[in-house]
């Protein structure tokens, strides 16, 4: 019996998926976006679902590897089902690269339009349904592989992540064109309007990038002194009543050490506190002490609970206390993450439990800057931080400074960290304004409007991480507008879709 060799355009196809992942952290190899998706466009002709799908399995499966981490090791799913769980979401996330690949080509063979010309716009257009359809996973898009390259993402101020998206597309299609064009010269037309528009665009970000950065958009009238406790409390023992006061004494420890250096402003993160401070007793009563005796605003997160019409509704909260101690507001979670905070469709799978241990199914909050003396925080809980639309809608709301307060705990020191914060990172440049991130076992970290990282942890190490942040933000057309660019990519998508289909053979 012969055995049959895998098929060559799919090898290529997964290779592809794969170098683009390279280009994410923690390898963080920025320029392979730029070039990465070529061996796919020059073998997907001949199946382009296929090999689109057999990228996106490369790409995905490289990138969210640490997920079988989270459910096996934190989760405690037997490790047949998480691998079965993470082949079924690699599988659902492929999907979108199979089909922007086949619109690509159909679009090519229907309306006879330039893969230059459709796929950029296709791309972010999937881009943008994935960040919102079955509730949403922004999770790895393309333009967040350049977050490590200052001068490029400074047009998020202008598009979001999404126009980095479109140009490393673009780059990706036109050099294609051009391999094909020195491997066939007589046969392939030399891509002389896709070179010019993809060179225009690039020297055009860059150089908008430069302009900006020479602006010092880091600079603000208004700043606090800050203090970020990453506690690093081990994730099994987070939610051990017998743990409670142990917990709270080491954020305690390092939220008052260093008395002689001033601080008025500290970060705990995520459930830092694993009770509900809203009850009062002894370790509420410590928690408000901290604030007291640092003499600063204390920020920390906490389950808390809402009784209405008999029902109990619990919330994944944080809290922020005034210098003396006084509760000043809390804010609550709105986007909860499916199967580790809520159980969707519990009615229908009674038999499906969270993988994460924790006090019940959350329920989703609303957006509620919280007051600080004059100015507002917008705090962004976990991974909130990748959802652009709830980092712009906080700041609308008046907020000067953004906090993201998580627990990367179950992720390990995997890479997952590292991706958590490269899309943080984003959010700061979209709307010119300051974020603090502090992190249960990492990575903490201060970020400036610029997109510059100007202080941060190492992973599982316990440390109060000090710094400086300004107060304010700045006007953006992202921020004003949002995501305009990737909806008018969508609706152009439909009607040319629309129109292909209209013209499809008889």
């Amino acid at each position: 019996m012969r055995m049959r060799l895998p098929d060559a355009d799919l090898c290529w196809s997964f290779i592809s998926g794969l170098l683009v992942a390279l280009s994410f952290p923690r390898l963080d190899l920025a320029p392979l976006a730029w070039v990465g998706l070529v061996p796919l466009l020059l073998v997907s002709g001949r199946r382009p679902f296929a090999s689109g799908f057999a990228a996106g399995i490369g790409f995905f499966g490289l990138v969210l590897y640490w997920l079988n981490i989270v459910m096996v090791h934190y989760g405690h799913l037997h490790p047949v089902l998480s691998v079965v769980a993470y082949l079924m979401l690699i599988a659902y996330l492929a999907s979108f690269f199979g089909v922007a690949i086949w619109a690509g080509h159909r679009l090519k063979e229907r309306l006879g339009l330039s893969m230059p010309l459709t796929l950029p716009v296709v791309w972010v257009a999937l881009e943008f349904l994935r960040s919102f359809f079955l509730t949403g996973f922004p999770w790895a898009m393309l333009g967040y592989s350049q977050q490590s390259l200052l001068p490029l993402i400074q047009s998020a101020d202008l598009l979001g992540p999404y126009g980095l998206s479109y140009l490393l597309v673009l780059s990706n299609v036109t050099l294609a064109l051009l391999v094909s064009w020195f491997a066939r010269r007589t046969a392939t037309p030399f891509p002389r309007m896709a070179l010019t528009l993809t060179l225009l665009l690039a020297v055009g970000n860059f150089a908008y990038g430069q302009f900006r950065l020479q602006q010092q958009p880091d600079r603000r009238e208004a700043s606090l002194q800050t203090v970020l406790v990453q506690g690093n409390i081990d994730q099994s023992l987070k939610w051990d009543p017998a743990y409670q006061w142990n917990t709270i004494d080491i954020y305690k420890r390092q939220s008052l050490m260093s008395p002689d250096q001033p601080a008025q402003l500290v970060v705990w993160p995520e459930s830092a506190v694993p009770f509900f401070f809203q009850e009062p007793g002894a370790l509420s009563d410590q928690v408000r002490q901290v604030a007291a005796r640092r003499g600063a605003w204390l920020l920390f997160g906490s389950p808390a609970y809402e009784d209405i019409n008999r029902r109990r509704r619990y919330l994944n909260s944080a809290f922020l206390l005034s210098p003396s101690g006084q509760d000043l507001g809390r804010s609550d979670k709105v986007h909860l993450v499916p199967f580790g905070e809520y159980v969707p469709l519990k009615s229908f799978f009674p038999f499906i439990d969270k993988l994460v241990v924790g006090i019940g199914d959350f329920s989703p909050g609303t957006i509620s800057p919280l007051p600080m003396n004059g100015h507002k925080i917008g705090v962004l809980v976990c991974f909130e931080g990748i959802f652009p639309e709830l980092a712009r809608d906080y700041v609308r709301r008046g907020s000067d400074l953004l906090v993201n307060i998580t627990n990367d705990a179950w992720f390990g020191k995997s890479s997952a960290p590292y991706q958590h914060l490269a899309m943080a990172r984003f959010r700061a440049v979209e709307n010119r304004v300051w974020l603090a991130r502090a992190a249960n076992t990492g990575i903490s970290a201060l970020i400036a409007p610029s997109g510059r990282i100007t202080a941060q942890s190492a992973l599982f190490e316990r440390v109060g991480l000090r710094g400086t942040v300004g107060l304010g933000s700045q006007p953006t057309l992202y921020n004003r507008f949002g995501d305009v660019f990737p909806t008018l990519c969508g609706l152009i998508s439909l009607v040319w879709l629309f129109l292909a289909w209209r013209r499809r053979p008889v």
